[in-house]
């Protein structure tokens, strides 16, 4: 099985006025996690996060992975989900292709319909409104310009008139297409356009949580006549702890910790679901230096993951 590392890009202005975490932060991380052997590094696409008390800001997606694209050579890397709000569709699929260049076919397209609550939206000028229609545009779009190299789509939201890709990067169809859902309509689309399928687990009960879900997608890939097994399929786990630090319920919502031996067998488990990666949120204390002791701790599960 394979196995990623979720990295936040978020945080607040401290009292020395520098963000956290920084670009080095950021870049440590990822270099450690190379290190380490994990397969891919995701992040979040945000622009800010609303707090009762004060806001959290975010890096911006698209830069950060085309720096990261420099500094690494072997991991994967990219957004856990784009926000498809944010760019328009023939624009993003041409950022994914230009990343995916740079990286030697690294790239991770990871898309979805959006995140709430919509606060950022609003703020930067984004609307909110008819997400799912925007986003099934969006994704036509996309696809089109990746598998084929070109696109034509008049539509209520999205336009793109003969746009073409004409240099084309490592993979000849683009970076593959990650699609994040976990209702019926997105699970549809994912059967449809997705090469990936993603979401992420939550409550107690871990593999139940998410069984459903997998049975709808099945389902769908049914409906459009797709045969399942084609549909590659990862999970975002939040939250494993391989330090020992215990967690907190208003926090975390999947608890997994324990010896390396369980922490892998926890994880190993998603694979009766056909889930062929695991994408991990650590529990850390403190700083950066904290989260690389965190990244570190885990080498032996990375290693009984890709050994099982």
């Amino acid at each position: 099985m394979r196995i990623g590392l979720i990295m936040q890009l978020n945080g607040r202005m401290g009292d020395d006025g520098r963000a956290s975490p920084t670009w080095d932060d950021i870049r440590s991380q990822v270099s450690t996690a190379e290190r380490v052997g994990f397969d891919s590094v995701v992040f979040e696409d945000g622009l800010f996060y609303p707090g009762k008390e004060e806001d959290s800001g975010l890096w911006e997606a698209v830069a950060i992975s085309g720096a990261i694209a420099e500094a690494t050579s072997t991991i994967e890397f990219g957004p856990s989900v784009f926000n498809g709000v944010y760019r328009s569709p023939a624009m993003l699929a041409k950022i994914a292709e230009t990343i995916d260049e740079i990286s030697n076919g690294r790239f991770i397209f990871g898309i979805g319909a959006g995140n709430t609550p919509e606060e950022d939206y609003q703020s930067f000028g984004f609307p909110t409104d008819f997400r799912y229609s925007r986003f099934e545009e969006a994704i036509e779009i996309i696809h089109s310009m990746l598998k084929s190299g070109e696109a034509n789509h008049q539509g209520r939201f999205w336009s793109a008139n003969n746009a073409k890709m004409v240099m084309r990067g490592p993979r000849a169809q683009g970076p593959p297409i990650v699609l994040a859902g976990g209702k019926s309509k997105m699970l549809r689309l994912a059967a449809r356009f997705g090469d990936e399928w993603n979401w992420w687990a939550h409550g107690e009960a871990h593999i139940e949580s998410v069984r459903p879900i997998i049975e709808q997608l099945d389902q769908a890939c049914a409906d459009v006549g797709r045969d399942p097994a084609t549909l590659r399929r990862s999970l975002d786990i939040y939250s494993v702890d391989p330090l020992g630090i215990g967690f907190d319920p208003d926090v975390h919502m999947v608890e997994i910790g324990g010896t390396t031996g369980e922490i892998a067998d926890a994880l190993l488990e998603f694979s009766e679901l056909g889930i062929g990666e695991v994408r991990c949120d650590l529990v850390y204390e403190g700083g950066v230096e904290n989260k690389i002791q965190a990244i570190e701790a885990m080498t032996a599960v990375v290693d009984e993951l890709h050994n099982a």
